[in-house]
């Protein structure tokens, strides 16, 4: 069995799948997706995109912020009551640092992040971080705040080995996306390479970033049997291992998701 760790069902493009979300949750369990972590990234949608994965039992959920998010701020004592409403929340996030476009929004970015370590340590639950040309902000964040005492993912992986190393010293693990497919990404294939299995995770952050040779198309859970592929061979292993690794990474991480 594989785990997508990472998509948004929700922005999910429906049409190939009949309009439903049961057609793209029916082609990932014909992938060998078993289960699913569908991520909020936006307070004022959150309610939505619980209530339709409802029907669905093999996918989880994270209640956070997005750090590109123009929404509501988010509260510690908001996050920790969502993250109590059900049993399907099994991580705080996505929140994080994103710089790409200027650090304009830095200081309010750098306190919503803090905000979510702070409900993730009183939830006990694991984060979800996003961190793109923000590396010593983001290091320096989790560790000031103590994220290490619940631990999480750094998802979509776009960094160097110093960074994973570091993340893993975080009690971190590393996720990797479609990007890891890409002829451009050396950097991120390095990586993959050399983390420690235990520390390992495969995403598709659906609906972006579809992994080749679907890229440039709308990604879907289907697809992480990709990324998984592309990742076992890199390291010179079994598919059937990683799988297997990677799936028991999930939930030892996320130990409130039902499988």
């Amino acid at each position: 069995m594989l785990v997508d760790s990472h998509c948004h069902l929700d922005r999910v493009d429906l049409r190939p799948f009949g309009g439903e979300l049961a057609g793209v949750l029916d082609a990932a369990a014909a992938a060998g997706v078993g289960h699913l972590l569908c991520v909020g990234i936006a307070l004022e949608t959150w309610p939505a995109m619980v209530e339709q994965v409802a029907p669905f039992a093999n996918v989880s959920l994270s209640v956070g912020v997005h750090p590109s998010e123009d929404g509501r701020e988010p509260q510690v004592a908001e996050l920790v009551r969502l993250a109590r409403t059900t049993a399907r929340v099994v991580a705080i996030g996505e929140t994080g640092l994103d710089y790409h476009y200027g650090a304009e929004r830095g200081d309010l970015q750098r306190a919503w992040f803090r905000t979510h370590v702070r409900a993730a340590r009183e939830t006990g639950k694991p984060l979800i971080v996003h961190t793109r040309e923000a590396r010593a902000d983001t290091l320096a964040i989790l560790a000031e705040e103590g994220a290490a005492e619940v631990g999480g993912v750094l998802h979509c992986f776009t960094e160097d080995w110093d960074m994973a190393a570091r993340a893993v010293d975080l009690n971190f693990h590393v996720s990797f996306s479609g990007i890891v497919t890409f002829k451009s990404a050396a950097q991120i294939q390095e990586v993959a390479r050399r983390l420690p299995a235990e520390r390992m995770l495969v995403e598709t952050d659906s609906p972006y970033l579809a992994p080749v040779p679907h890229r440039g198309r709308s990604n879907h859970p289907a697809w992480v049997r990709e990324v998984a592929a592309f990742v076992a061979k890199l390291r010179g292993e079994p598919f059937e291992q990683l799988a297997a690794t990677t799936t028991g990474n999930f939930f030892r991480l996320f130990r409130d998701a039902v499988h």
